[in-house]
């Protein structure tokens, strides 16, 4: 039987499946009457669970890599930040037993995160889940689960796989990972894939639908899981499996390389990170610079605004590791829909259609002006660059461009230095991009194409609303060609174009990115060697070849037929 789910960590593992059953973590949710007791009692909890978490972190950085354990370590400061940590006692003070306190404070992030549409920021529910399940389990007195004694030859098969779970795995036991829910972004996926092991994430019920014991085949390239196979099956999979290490071994001879097409022609790729500490990853994996840096996490992990100081020290940082080599930089892509306590932010009944990312820092300039004062201050130690989230008119550009001269202006009086010749550029994420780029590249230094939400605002789809998730494609027409409009309106006007949603990493579209004359691709830093390599399969007469068919058909679905009738 064969059941599909997100590919999440590549290669295939065959072995015999383990289920991990969940923990029970039931109790009874008590008024307490000492408060101070319980306050204690929850401070020795948290002690407890941040040497546990540090000694797993311990482990896997020797085991794997410093950077990987910082995923970890995270989670200790989560459970230790101020704002967390008063509002538990605040709780505890009012009467709720430590186990329901610490709950109440898990679901409040838990609905932030959930909330904000950015399946980055999203799959952090993981962390906090994470984070519960160890504390609960401190506090009631019940072993953790543990993994680390799976035989030789394993298929961990489990509801959700946590990152402290896999800070457990004995690598060299396991075959493959698959799981109920997660993403190919979520933390235990980013560790998945640091510690190489094929995993397949978001199977519906697998943990039901597979014995302990079951054969088990997972692609973790594919996104397939098949229990108990037959001959052919198993046959087909073993070549498979060798093919795949054999492709792995020849990505080696990229690194280093540039990335240019099979006729030569250059191209620029680069990374998409979320912390100063990622760019570090960036040049472990070959990348040439930072296509995305999201800031909101500057923000998201403090309980008050990030200082100037704070935020410069963050973008120098990045700049310094970078080097000579470009790191764009994304002010404040949050809004209404993202439930940072400190930002007072009202509720509002369409908040993807709200007020948000450009809209909020624009009316907010006591939150923007100390971003854009701390980007300047940076430039002066790298090469950053400046992108504007969610633009959809001209006037934005031209704001955000008068407050960047007034800054200037400022920081000229006060002697401090930056690179007065710093680009800003525009993020190409909504229709309106996609219709009026030849307007906005007029305002603008380089355009980068979010193709996650440019889909979604294109296709007027929540992917989230399982009803109309299937319209969610970057494959469909509509979305090609808004692709199309914003690349031509770029090279038109002599602006480079980037882009760094997902579609920039996708073997499929990379050719018709090329016949379009994309200029740089952001992708996450484990595909740079898989990227390049399929850039240089292509020469451009080729891939506008292939464009010219592709862009007479009607459907998504005839796209990618085409697309992978045509892969390389």
């Amino acid at each position: 039987m064969t059941y599909e789910g997100i590919a999440a960590s590549s290669g295939i593992g065959i072995g015999k499946a383990v289920i991990v059953k969940e923990q029970d973590l039931s109790y009874e949710a008590k008024k307490i009457d000492d408060a101070g007791a319980e306050i204690e009692r929850y401070k020795g909890a948290v002690d407890r669970f941040t040497a546990i978490t540090s000694a797993k972190a311990d482990k896997f950085e020797k085991s794997v890599s410093a950077k990987e354990a910082e995923i970890i370590r995270g989670h200790i400061m989560m459970i230790t930040d101020p704002f967390m940590q008063s509002e538990i006692e605040r709780l505890i003070g009012e009467g709720e037993c430590a186990e329901k306190a610490l709950e109440t404070m898990c679901d409040m992030y838990s609905a932030m995160f959930s909330s904000t549409g950015d399946e980055l920021t999203m799959q952090r529910v993981t962390d906090i889940e994470d984070i519960r399940k160890g504390m609960l389990s401190i506090l009631l007195g019940r072993a953790e689960m543990d993994i680390g004694e799976c035989p030789a030859g394993s298929v961990i098969v489990v509801k959700d796989l946590t990152p402290s779970m896999i800070a457990e795995i004995q690598k060299e036991n396991i075959e493959a990972i698959v799981t109920e829910t997660g993403g190919f972004t979520s933390h235990s996926a980013i560790l998945a894939r640091a510690l190489e092991i094929p995993a397949v994430l978001s199977v519906p019920n697998i943990t039901e639908l597979i014995s302990d014991g079951d054969e088990v085949i997972a692609d973790g390239s594919g996104g397939s899981v098949i229990v108990s196979p037959d001959k052919a099956q198993k046959d087909d999979y073993d070549n498979r499996r060798r093919s795949f290490e054999e492709a792995k071994a020849a990505l080696k001879q990229f690194i280093g390389k540039e990335t240019k097409t099979a006729d030569g022609v250059k191209l620029e790729l680069c990374c998409n990170i979320g912390k100063p500490a990622d760019a570090h990853n960036v040049l472990e994996h070959d990348g040439e610079g930072v296509g995305l840096f999201r800031t909101e996490f500057l923000f998201m992990d403090n309980t008050s605004l990030p200082s100037e100081e704070e935020q410069f020290e963050a973008y120098r940082k990045a700049a310094v590791t970078l080097k000579d080599k470009p790191v764009i930089i994304r002010t404040l892509d949050i809004g209404g829909d993202k439930e940072i306590p400190y930002l007072g932010l009202e509720h509002e009944d369409n908040p993807f259609l709200g007020y948000r990312a450009v809209r909020y820092c624009l009316s907010r300039p006591d939150v923007y002006k100390p971003q854009l004062r701390a980007l300047l201050r940076a430039s002066a130690f790298g090469d950053i660059r400046i992108m504007v989230p969610l633009v959809t008119t001209v006037d934005e550009m031209r704001s955000v461009r008068a407050l960047v001269e007034e800054i200037k202006a400022e920081l000229d009086s006060e002697g401090i230095e930056y690179n007065k010749n710093i680009k800003i550029g525009a993020m190409a994420e909504t229709a309106a991009a996609g219709v009026v780029p030849d307007l906005l590249a007029r305002e603008s230094d380089f355009f980068s194409i979010g193709t996650n939400d440019l889909t979604g605002y294109t296709m007027c789809v929540d992917r989230g609303n399982s009803k109309v998730a299937y319209l969610y494609s970057a494959y469909d027409p509509a979305v090609l060609r808004m692709i199309r409009n914003i690349i031509t309106a770029g090279k038109n006007a002599g602006i480079p174009v980037g882009m760094c949603g997902e579609a920039a990493a996708d073997p499929l579209l990379i050719p018709l990115l090329i016949a379009f004359g994309l200029d740089e691709y952001s992708v996450s830093p484990t595909s740079v060697l898989a990227t390049r390599r399929t850039i240089s399969l292509w020469s451009v007469d080729e891939a506008k070849a292939l464009a010219e068919k592709v862009m007479l058909l009607e459907t998504k679905k005839e796209v990618k037929e085409m697309l992978m009738q045509n892969v390389k």
